[in-house]
């Protein structure tokens, strides 16, 4: 099984673990699961980091290489991303988390998330 890993998610493992779940924190840990951040996560953090929304102890850059080097890959945004994030309904308005739940959709993961607006989706999710 793939998962891919909401932006909290991944920050929260980073700077706060404490604040994963179990079942999460085993997840992130395990290196012979496959996980993912989508690059709408990275462009999350970024925008929230310039606009001071999300201050990070580090740029941006760090957070790349920190993913890596936690064995955390990265999806690109694809064409066929967004067409089924524009058909999604809208339980959620959030665009990056929208993007999450169409990449899930697409590549066939499950979502790692706390956030109970994405778990509203018909789409496997844990915490």
């Amino acid at each position: 099984m793939d998962y891919i890993i909401d932006t909290h998610v991944l920050l929260w493992a980073m700077f706060e673990p404490k604040k994963l779940s179990k079942l999460s924190q085993n997840i992130l840990i395990n290196r012979d699961m496959r996980k993912f951040i989508s690059m709408s996560s990275m462009w999350e953090a970024a925008v929230k980091n310039r606009i001071g929304k999300l201050p990070l102890p580090m740029g941006i850059s760090e957070v790349f290489n920190r993913a890596e080097h936690i064995n955390i890959g990265l999806i690109n945004i694809s064409r066929q991303h967004i067409e089924i994030f524009n058909t999604l309904p809208l339980l959620h308005r959030d665009p990056f988390d929208g993007i999450i739940i169409a990449t899930a959709m697409l590549e066939k993961m499950t979502i790692i998330t706390a956030d109970e607006n994405i778990q509203k989706y018909d789409i496997p999710w844990i915490w």
